[in-house]
Order: C-alpha cells, then sequence, then structure tokens
C-alpha cells in the first residue's frame, strides 16, 4: 500500500507532463496573426484586421500582396485552394485552380509520334493555364469580406508603386533564373537586370492592373481591357488562351476532406488538390501505432511515416484528378479497412519496395515553386491558403504591360499518362489534359481543430513534398510536442513511392539513421538534397493567443497584434 502511495504522485506528474504543450518559441501575439512567404504581405494582411476587418479580409490582402513582394510564387496570373474554418464551427474550402483553355486537348503536348516534346508544357506561353488567382479572391470577399475592396487594395497598390527592397534571397533567385527570363522575354526584360540584396523594385503596371481590379472586382480582371491585353500577349507568343477563356474562369467552392486522427479533427483541402485525401490516408495508416513513443525523427518513426507515404502516393497518381471529369473512389480509399489492408504487408524489419506497392506505372513530379499563408483574425475565424504559380515565377514569362508573371501549370496534367512531368510526379489517365479541366495539385491547405476548437492552420509549398511536411509538422507539434516554430523549423524527410527513394534535408539526421534504414532495404538519396517545404503555419494556445511558425528556410515572417 504504502509503494503505491509512493506512486500515485509519480503518475501524476507524468499525466501532467504528458498534457503540458510545448512552451512557444515563435512570436506570440493576442489576438490576430498572418503568418507568409514575406514581411510585407503579413504585415498588409494583419494592418486590415486591425483596421477592424476580418480573416477573409485578411486573405485578400495578403494573397495579392505577395503577387508584388514575392513574384516567385505570389501572383495575379496562376491560382490556388483555400481553407476555412469560421468561428462558430463552419468550414469549407474554395477552388481558385487554373483551368485548362478550350483549345486544349488530350494529346496537345505531343508530337506527330506521340512523344512528349520538350518544354512546351514548362515553358513559355503554351504552359498557361487559365489563371485563377483573381476569381478566387473576389470570390472570398463577396461572400465573406466585411470591409470595402478599395480599401483592402490601397496598401498593396502602394506597395507596388514604391516598390519592395530585395532580400538576400530573392537576389540569388532572380540571379538563377536571370538566363530563363531573357529567353523568355528578350533581354530588354526589367528581370535581365543585377538585384541586389537591398535594391528596390517597383512595379507600375501592377499597380495599375490592381487599380482596374480595386474600380471594377472580378470583371476588371476578366473582362474588359486587362483581359484584352492578357489574351492577346497570350496568344502572340503562340499560347491558347482567350478573351472567351478568361470570361469563362470561375472559382469553385468545394467541400473540404475531413477527417479523425486520435483526438484531432482534420479539415483539408479536396480534389483536384490530393492533399487532404492523401493525408487523411498517411494519418490513419500511421494512426494505430504509438508514433510518440518511437521518438522524434527516430528510424521506427521515419520508417512508418516513410510506409504510409508510399502506399498514399501509389493511390494519389493513379486515382485522383478533377472531380467535375473523373469519378474518384473516396468511400474505398478512405475506409478503414482498404487502408488497414494496404498496410498489412508493413513491418519494422524490412522496406517495402515501391514495386510491390500497387498501381506501379505512374511517377509524379510537380513544382515545388508553391508559397503558403495561414490566417486567424480576432474573433476565430481562420484561413489556410496555397497559391503558385507551379514553376519558379512560372513560364518565366512576364506580361509587362500589366506587370506579373504567367503560369506555367499545364504541365500539372499528364501530357502523357504514364511519363513524368517536370517534378518526378508521373500522372494517370484520371489527370490527362481536357478543356476546362483543372490539373491535379498537391496544395494542402489545412485547419486542425483539437477538442471541438480551433488548435492550428498549417501548409507549405514543395510541389509533390508539400503533403509530407504537413504531415510532419502536424505530428511534430502532437505527438512529438514541439513549438509550432520548433515544429516548423525540424528537419524533414520525404518519400513518394516513385522514385522509391527517402529525401532527408541536408541537415537535421544522423548517418546512423541513414546506416539503419539501408540496412533494412530503404533507398537513401545520397545526392544533395533540397529544403523540403517552407512551412507556414499557427497554433491556437491554451489561452487563446496564438503562436506563429514562420519557416527559417525562407525570409518567411509572422505578423499579428
Amino acid at each position: 500500500m504504502r509503494k503505491l502511495i509512493l506512486l500515485i504522485p509519480l503518475l501524476l506528474l507524468f499525466v501532467h507532463c504528458r498534457q503540458q504543450p510545448a512552451i512557444p518559441t515563435g512570436l506570440v501575439t493576442e489576438k490576430a496573426m498572418v503568418v507568409s512567404a514575406r514581411e510585407e504581405a503579413s504585415k498588409i494582411g494583419s494592418d486590415i484586421m486591425k483596421k477592424g476587418g476580418n480573416a477573409f479580409d485578411a486573405m485578400v490582402a495578403t494573397e495579392l500582396a505577395l503577387a508584388v513582394a514575392y513574384p516567385f510564387a505570389g501572383n495575379l496570373g496562376g491560382g490556388g485552394f483555400m481553407v476555412y474554418r469560421k468561428s462558430n464551427g463552419d468550414i469549407g474550402g474554395l477552388d481558385y485552380r487554373e483551368k485548362a483553355p478550350l483549345a486544349a486537348h488530350k494529346d496537345m503536348y505531343l508530337d506527330s509520334l506521340g512523344n512528349v516534346i520538350p518544354d512546351m508544357s514548362t515553358k513559355g506561353a503554351t504552359s498557361a493555364g487559365v489563371p485563377g488567382t483573381v476569381a478566387g479572391v473576389i470570390a472570398v470577399h463577396e461572400k465573406f469580406g466585411s470591409i470595402p475592396l478599395e480599401e483592402i487594395l490601397q496598401p498593396i497598390i502602394a506597395l507596388a508603386k514604391t516598390g519592395v527592397i530585395v532580400t538576400e534571397k530573392q537576389s540569388k533567385r532572380l540571379e538563377y533564373y536571370k538566363k530563363q527570363f531573357i529567353e523568355a522575354n528578350g533581354d530588354s526584360t526589367k528581370f535581365a537586370t543585377n538585384f541586389m540584396p537591398g535594391d528596390t523594385i517597383k512595379y507600375p503596371e501592377l499597380a495599375a492592373t490592381l487599380e482596374k481590379i480595386q474600380q471594377n472586382g472580378r470583371d476588371g480582371f476578366y473582362k474588359g481591357e486587362v483581359a484584352e491585353k492578357l489574351a492577346s500577349f497570350i496568344q502572340e507568343k503562340g499560347g491558347f488562351i482567350t478573351e472567351e477563356d478568361l470570361e469563362k474562369y470561375e472559382a469553385k467552392w468545394r467541400y473540404p476532406v475531413v477527417f479523425d486522427y486520435k483526438d484531432l479533427r482534420i479539415i483539408s483541402m479536396s480534389p483536384p488538390s490530393s492533399g487532404g485525401v492523401t493525408i487523411n490516408q498517411i494519418f490513419k495508416m500511421i494512426e494505430p501505432h504509438k508514433i510518440s513513443k518511437y521518438g522524434h525523427n527516430s528510424t521506427k518513426s521515419v520508417q512508418l511515416f516513410t510506409e504510409a507515404a508510399r502506399r498514399a502516393y501509389a493511390d494519389r497518381n493513379y486515382f485522383l484528378g478533377d472531380p467535375d471529369f473523373v469519378d474518384i473512389p473516396l468511400d474505398v480509399l478512405l475506409s478503414q479497412n482498404y487502408l488497414k489492408e494496404r498496410m498489412q504487408d508493413f513491418s519494422f524489419e524490412n522496406a517495402t519496395p515501391s514495386s510491390k506497392v500497387s498501381h506501379g506505372k505512374v511517377e509524379i513530379l510537380e513544382s515545388t515553386e508553391t508559397t503558403h499563408y495561414s490566417i486567424v483574425d480576432s474573433e476565430g475565424n481562420a484561413i489556410s491558403a496555397t497559391t503558385t504559380l507551379n514553376g519558379g515565377y512560372g513560364s518565366k514569362l512576364y506580361c509587362a504591360e500589366l506587370g506579373f508573371f504567367l503560369n506555367n501549370e499545364m504541365d500539372d496534367f499528364s501530357a502523357k499518362p504514364g511519363v513524368p512531368n517536370m517534378f518526378g510526379l508521373v500522372g494517370a489517365e484520371a489527370n490527362s489534359i481536357a478543356p476546362e479541366k483543372r490539373m491535379l495539385s498537391s496544395m494542402t491547405p489545412t485547419i486542425v481543430e483539437k477538442d471541438g476548437t480551433l488548435y492550428m492552420v498549417v501548409g507549405t509549398p514543395g510541389g509533390s513534398t508539400i503533403i509530407t511536411a504537413v504531415a510532419q509538422t502536424i505530428l511534430n507539434v502532437y505527438e512529438f510536442n514541439l513549438s509550432m516554430q520548433d515544429a516548423v523549423n525540424a528537419p524533414r524527410f520525404h518519400h513518394q513511392w516513385l522514385p522509391d527513394v527517402v529525401v532527408f534535408e541536408p541537415e537535421g539526421f544522423s548517418e546512423e539513421l541513414k546506416t539503419e534504414l539501408k540496412s533494412k532495404g530503404y533507398n537513401i538519396n545520397e545526392e544533395r538534397t533540397r529544403i523540403i517545404g517552407k512551412v507556414d503555419a499557427i497554433r491556437i494556445l491554451s489561452d487563446g493567443r496564438l503562436e506563429g511558425g514562420a519557416d527559417k528556410r525562407g525570409d518567411d515572417t509572422a505578423v499579428g497584434f
């Protein structure tokens, strides 16, 4: 009895420790926050909320400010996805993904022998899909906005006119892509200049385009002068987008993928984003295991995650596409029995080769050059949004008269089923090209609830690595008890079924870990690896304050009040 009495305080201490969330290490604010790829965009979004705007007004502001401050992926010429959760618990999603033009067809990127024509779907005007960003933000503002559009756009127009200061990372990126800018636009393009850190880039033409949107809303971009200039510019350069394509484009409200993982409720984007479905499968395959007991980034936790991701990506590449064009068997793919069966041959002793995991004829490549932002307002409305041009600076084609880059999003279709795209992703028939179809994406804007209340807002760029980066960030906070900032900074790894290699970020994983995995039959990418994602996330602390996680891998910044 005496022993039992002595044990009780220890047990209580253990239970208490387990429940204590990590002490925040990122920016903490009382009421509202925006975390995005550039401080200028985060500040404009935060200021809109400080003035009385809500998270939806801040989304419009942040999205369009990124077009000015972060043209690498922020855009008017691209598209994206957004998931929201209102303070009353209502949830929804918006698909403002680009569409194939009306002139598009299944074999448009193949030569007379049926081979993929190099560069046609990745560079210049032929690679551009119909942009959705402006339609997306206008749809959000019309449905949920609380202050006038004119007021939201004013500071963004001012930023475009006064200019954006070049950071060290931006200077390196502009230098890296300079040759491609000149190839696409000629050597008189403004991006043929050498931009040094501290220089200012002004965008007067972009300011004028934003003024048209400020005055006329959606029609300021998709009809009239801007649409005429954009369509004729694209066609002069050999592309397919017409004024009719622009006028017909509409963003689409879609219900998110929602599922439980232990005592979390995860709300993520539905197809044509593959994010929600794939992350759902990964979490459900992990759930029967006590991953927190294995330890953060330990051999066992890396193995378990890799094997779940391997199986989920095999399904992603084969079954997923635009739900308006293909029937996706979600009820089967997300069922408990199916996922249990998928993991039946998993063992901690040996790797399961990808060749033994079904649907082995497809591999996925998708651009990593996307951007994400997370927003929470003072009422508790939350937004997770990911937007992209596909490649860095999209097609590299810059419409100088309107002040923005065009996407190269057509490459996210399967130009030819079984042939990898620029990111090594292999697609199937479900993602083949058709007029007005939206291309499959890995973008995974996600909101997490715990015990019925808002817990986390998270997302990242990173092409096919987005899904694994978002899943690992959630696990870092929930299973491994890291703060939001530490969870975002933590080293990441990735497996996407094909190619059958585990990719580790350059720092943070020991040689012992890699050797142990190799001994179990895992192929490790030994080449110089890139960073995986740039996660921007917000954690809601138990006292209601907000902790930002702004990824140290970029110029990402959290701003709030």
